[in-house]
């Protein structure tokens, strides 16, 4: 075996899985995948499936997962007309990720500890 001389080499960030973490790793996107794995829903079963997410942000989520083709917006043209959000076949690609992160959080995260917070930052004040 060769022992390695001359520096550490730096690890190198993967810029795909980079990017991946970035979208995937967004507030309120694994929820939505993680929904949309077990059923296509409409939005308002969405909304109701996902606790305090507002209406504003779970368009804005939709719309980011749409164009990046992970899912799929139909409409129904019914009386009312009816909209439905599922999976593509790139979001169904997800279930294997989405099962090691429940998997993982099964056994490492506690439900009901609460969420760190990050430290606050001091404001010094002026004294005039």
């Amino acid at each position: 075996m060769r022992e390695h001389i001359g520096p550490t080499p730096t690890p190198a960030l993967c810029a795909r899985f980079h990017r991946a973490s970035e979208l995937i790793g967004r507030r309120w996107t694994g929820a939505i995948i993680f929904v949309l794995l077990k059923s296509r829903c409409r939005f308002a079963t969405l909304r109701d499936a996902i606790p305090d997410i507002t209406d504003r942000m779970l368009c804005e989520r939709l719309q980011e997962l749409e164009q990046e083709g992970i899912v799929d917006r139909t409409v129904v043209p019914e009386t009312p007309v009816r909209v439905e959000y599922a999976l593509t076949r790139k979001g169904r690609a997800l279930a294997a990720a989405v099962d090691a992160i429940v998997e993982w959080a099964h056994k490492w995260v506690e439900v009901d500890a609460p969420a760190a917070q990050p430290a606050k930052t001091r404001r010094l004040r002026r004294r005039a």
